[in-house]
C-alpha cells in the first residue's frame, strides 16, 4: 500500500495514535491523561486541540510536535495536520481516564 492509498483515519483511530505520546513527566500517555480535548478529521486536513497540565509545562512543545509527528505519519502523503495547543477549558484531573486515575492512585 503507498502513501496515497491510506484512507485518513476517524477521530478515534486519531484518538488510538495519540496514545503513542508519552508526557515525559509522568510516563502517561496524553489521551489518558486527558491532555486531547478535540480532533477533527476533514478531507485533506486533520486539526487536534490539546491542552497541558499547566500552562509553564516545559514539555508543551515536545508534545505537540511528537503529537503531529504521530498523526501524520499515519495518514495519506498531503495532509495537513495541525495541533494547537489551547488552555480552555484549564485541565483538571477529573479529565484523566479510569486508567490514568488508577495509575497514579486517585
Amino acid at each position: 500500500m503507498t502513501d496515497h492509498d491510506r484512507a485518513s483515519p476517524d477521530a478515534n483511530a486519531i484518538r488510538t495514535l495519540l496514545k503513542q505520546v508519552l508526557d515525559p513527566e509522568v510516563g502517561m500517555n496524553i489521551v489518558d491523561l486527558g491532555l486531547v480535548y478535540d480532533v477533527r478529521p476533514a478531507a485533506g486536513r486533520i486539526e487536534i486541540d490539546i491542552t497541558m497540565t499547566t500552562p509553564s509545562c516545559p514539555m508543551g512543545d515536545m508534545i505537540v510536535d511528537e503529537a503531529r509527528g504521530v498523526v501524520s505519519a499515519a495518514v495519506p502523503l498531503g495532509t495537513e495536520v495541525q495541533v494547537n495547543l489551547v488552555w480552555d477549558p484549564p485541565w483538571d484531573a477529573a479529565m484523566m481516564s479510569e486508567h490514568a486515575r488508577k495509575h497514579f492512585g486517585w
